[in-house]
């Protein structure tokens, strides 16, 4: 059975807001942060309507089972998962079960990590463009959806307004520093091979990814979300072909309905259509039970 969507948690929460996102909550627990993921969805830069019941449960239980998994590679910021532990902050704990995060208080470091190991997306422009992505010099005669003979890592500079904005290896030290440019190189890398091969026995293929790290009492720690549906691009293996628009397994249904109508991307979207919605909500299911082979 669909539990109802959760658009926002302000009325189930009792901790201050802290930062309402496109689709994360985070609310002051003075030594912790709370994250409340909502079943709200995004695209092209537009919170859109209705939220899409199960999503944001999804998201959730995904990450907490990645951040579980890679926890021998790296650190994360993880503390629990359980809406009971929140005691008397929780007014409605059956509506936040599955959907929070009591996580420790990291500094972000404003870079987003990003690795490809297909070309495809933004990357696939940059390189139809200039033959490059991100200042990396590719062969020619590329083609699109192709994997590179080894992942590639393109960061982007975060921007809390508007894109974030894709950048070089070069000035990603200039920003941070070459010794942290380079740890958070080498530990990106690393988790995309772990949950690529993971993913590849599962018939998925991981594409691309985008990680958040943060800095605790001086070391580098894994933040926010990993390999789910929303900063993952996962293609089913049947699907894979070169040449083509993949039909990845996220909320495409969303952009495909926007791509099919006269929506000028420039104004808030007329509400989403029923089927469009209950086949999102499918789609972040199927992405789930696939991965952890879990109801």
């Amino acid at each position: 059975m669909t539990s109802p969507a959760v658009s926002t948690a302000v009325e189930l929460v009792d901790a201050p807001l802290l930062y309402k996102g496109k689709v994360r909550e985070l609310y002051d627990l003075g030594e912790h942060t709370l994250i409340v993921v909502t079943d709200r969805i995004s695209a092209f830069d537009y919170v859109l309507e209705p939220a899409v019941p199960e999503k944001g449960n999804v998201l959730n239980r995904l990450s907490a089972f990645w951040f579980d998994q890679t926890r021998e590679l790296m650190d994360n910021h993880v503390v629990h998962t359980d809406a009971e532990r929140l005691g008397e902050i929780a007014k409605d704990k059956t509506l936040l079960k599955d959907r929070i995060m009591v996580v420790r208080k990291a500094k972000r470091i404003d870079i987003e990590c990003v690795v490809r190991g297909y070309i495809t997306g933004g990357g696939w422009k940059q390189y139809q463009a200039t033959g490059e992505i991100n200042g990396i010099k590719l062969p020619e005669g590329m083609r699109k959806n192709e994997a590179f003979p080894e992942p590639i890592f393109t960061p982007a500079a975060k921007n809390d307004v508007g894109h974030d904005e894709d950048i070089s290896m070069d000035r990603m030290k200039e920003i941070v520093g070459e010794d942290l440019a380079l740890e958070l190189q080498e530990k990106s890398l690393k988790l995309y091979g772990f949950a690529r091969d993971y993913c590849a026995e599962r018939g998925i293929i991981l594409a691309d990814c985008k990680f958040e790290f943060g800095i605790l009492d001086g070391r580098v720690i894994l933040i926010d979300e990993i390999f789910t549906p929303d900063c993952s691009r996962f293609w089913a293996k049947e699907k894979y072909a070169l040449d083509i628009e993949i039909d990845s397994m996220d909320k495409q249904p969303v952009r495909t309905y926007l791509a099919s109508t006269t929506w000028d991307q420039n104004s808030q979207p007329d509400p989403l259509p029923a089927d469009v919605v209950e086949e999102t909500t499918r789609r972040y299911q199927d992405i789930y039970h696939r991965l952890t082979e879990r109801a």
